[in-house]
């Protein structure tokens, strides 16, 4: 599928990363990730913090119970996946942080 694609193949997740950079500048920066493997999907990640996800999951209008939560690391890493057409584009939304162990006060959990 990758082979021999052009910048054309991948217009459409580029256009919209321009629309989504005009309409919500205001917001954190993601990682960003356009691949000739999916040529019609815009990933955007977020790493370390969730706050992120959160600000752009609202403004592209994810609702909370789209979005899927799972562990990876051995339950020390979660993660955060939700995806909405947008502009023509699949656009990706992920979110890692790390889990926080409850806090051990005379014993207990």
């Amino acid at each position: 599928m990758s082979e021999n694609l052009t910048l054309d193949d991948v217009a459409v997740p580029l256009r919209t990363l321009r629309l989504l950079a005009a309409d919500f500048g205001h917001l954190p920066a993601p990682d960003v990730h356009v691949s000739t493997i999916y040529p019609e999907r815009l990933e955007l990640t977020f790493y370390d913090d969730l706050s992120g996800f959160e600000m752009w999951r609202e403004a592209l209008g994810v609702t909370p119970d789209a979005v899927s939560y799972r562990e990876q690391g051995d339950g020390q890493t979660r993660v955060l996946r939700a995806s909405v057409d947008h502009a023509g584009a699949v656009v990706l939304l992920t979110g890692y942080a790390d889990v926080v162990a409850p806090v051990l006060v005379g014993g207990a959990a």
